[in-house]
């Protein structure tokens, strides 16, 4: 069946650019911030600023004529000769809560579905920067990079995560500062695992790791969890609204 190809939204039909231009310079390199807009736009911001995705460059051909794709995970090619190993979980965060700073072995991906921060260790910067996310938004964090992720709303709020390599019952999975103080201690060396189970890096500095999460719990202590403004929650309330008028009767 011949399948209608997506219509492109006009430019006045366009939602306005809505990741603030601070964000992409406030980004540590390697980050990757996409907010997926209700006009069916995708907008990708990392360091170099901000553009949004088009079959140009980013996209492929998905299934049929006009459908495109854009890999997070894997590529075209893999296959069971070629896997992509990949965790997919949803995950419910509670209100007005953060996760204990972490690390994870592999590159992680997070959807929020609701009002979230994310915050991450700029090594090159040398500070904790705390990124804002709108329901919508997903981030990549790359590979044993520090960083915390948090609730800002009163109520629950539904993520969709995906993390290259390692489940939650993995001893990489989510290294917080304890335990990488514990293995910075270890008579024996640190434990297989970390940067050199995916990839060829050098062997992880847990001290260092150490530190640069403890500056997370930090700044968590010093600033807290920043509350939802008071658009974000007048949108909360519309689009509660536009969900029930959009669930048949």
């Amino acid at each position: 069946m011949a399948v209608r190809p997506v219509r492109q939204a006009r430019a006045q039909d366009r939602i306005p650019d809505d990741i603030p231009d601070r964000v992409p310079k406030d980004l540590p390199g390697g980050v990757e911030l996409y907010h997926l807009r209700p006009d069916g736009g995708i907008l990708l911001a990392d360091r170099e600023g901000s553009r949004e995705l088009g079959p140009e460059r980013e996209f492929l051909r998905f299934i049929d004529d006009g459908q495109f794709a854009h890999y997070l995970v894997g590529d075209a090619g893999t296959s069971p000769e070629r896997p992509s190993n990949a965790t997919v979980k949803l995950g419910v965060v509670g209100p007005r809560s953060a996760f204990t700073p972490h690390a994870h072995g592999g590159e992680h991906f997070v959807l929020s579905l609701g009002h979230a921060s994310c915050g991450l260790y700029d090594e090159a910067r040398g500070r904790v920067t705390d990124v804002p996310l709108a329901p919508g938004m997903l981030i990549r964090i790359p590979e044993m990079m520090p960083h915390s992720f948090a609730n800002r709303g009163d109520s629950p709020l539904t993520i969709l995560a995906a993390n290259t390599g390692y489940g939650i019952d993995h001893e990489d999975y989510a290294i917080t500062a304890a335990e990488a103080e514990r293995r910075a201690q270890s008579p024996g060396g640190p434990p297989a695992g970390g940067r050199t189970a995916l990839a060829a890096e050098p062997v992880t500095d847990y001290r260092a790791l150490a530190a640069e999460l403890r500056d997370i719990e930090r700044a968590q202590r010093v600033h807290g969890i920043a509350a939802t403004t008071v658009r974000e929650r007048l949108a909360a309330r519309l689009r509660r609204v536009a969900a029930a008028l959009e669930v048949p009767r």
